[in-house]
């Protein structure tokens, strides 16, 4: 595919990342190899205000490969955010997103889209579910308690919200209320929606390098009020109308 071919995507891949510059060319390869079979395919960095060279980095490799775009924050905004400034941009109608850590394989991109192909029109999304957590035990005990809140509460049928590896249908995302933290909610409002949700196991693995530049706070305490305001969505959420045109006779 190169810049100038008309043919759109269907698929684009969105990785949010904040100063992640060592992982971003060895990621850019893993996922290149596995979205080669689903091509014509683009993937959509976003960069939340990085200090180091990760945007350079990106540009670096996006000038032999038409199908790599970079978009910009000129600040952080956290990590929902950059997932919706790269669906935003995206030009195709199935959206896969990842994090730019390395943590999540690439190779199991395909698995989600054709979970979500197989589901059919009325499932919104394919979630990836976690096993073999890499995480040190702090950062899966806190994982833990937030899950098992959220379940509890918000009834979403799934095991894990915090897997980075999604694909949905973008104009099911964009029809969702934006917040801070929506894609750890994007379950239980997907089936707000009137969408169904599949899942995927997929396996974890360590980030390639660096350290986490999503805090804790991100993850489990400010959650706490988001949960509650996902909860109320939930119940104020009258029926959803399937619209039918009927034409003249």
């Amino acid at each position: 595919m190169t810049s100038a071919d008309p043919i759109r995507p269907r698929l684009s891949v969105v990785v949010p990342v904040r100063n992640e510059a060592p992982n971003v060319a060895p990621l850019v390869a893993e996922i290149e190899a596995a979205c080669a079979p689903l091509a014509p395919f683009e993937v959509v960095y976003v960069d939340d205000g990085s200090s180091d060279g990760t945007r350079a980095e990106v540009l670096r490799l996006a000038a032999e490969r038409p199908w790599l775009r970079v978009v910009s924050h000129a600040q952080s905004c956290g990590q929902s955010a950059a997932v919706r400034t790269g669906v935003r941009a995206a030009r195709g109608s199935i959206v896969a997103t990842l994090d730019g850590d390395g943590q999540n394989d690439p190779a199991f991109i395909p698995a989600l889209v054709a979970a979500l192909d197989a589901a059919g029109e009325g499932t919104g999304l394919a979630a990836g579910q976690r096993v073999g957590r890499k995480d040190t035990g702090f950062k899966k005990f806190q994982s833990r308690i937030a899950n098992g809140v959220r379940g509890r509460v918000l009834r979403d049928g799934t095991r894990d919200t915090g897997c980075g590896l999604k694909a949905f249908r973008r104009d099911v995302y964009l029809s969702l209320p934006y917040f801070d933290a929506l894609h750890r909610f994007m379950p239980a409002l997907v089936a707000r929606e009137g969408f169904r949700v599949t899942h995927v196991d997929v396996v974890d693995r360590p980030r390639l390098a660096g350290v986490s530049n999503y805090g804790m706070f991100d993850r489990l305490w400010v959650g706490i009020l988001d949960l509650a305001g996902v909860w109320w969505l939930i119940r104020r959420r009258r029926k959803v109308p399937r619209i039918q045109e009927t034409p003249p006779t």
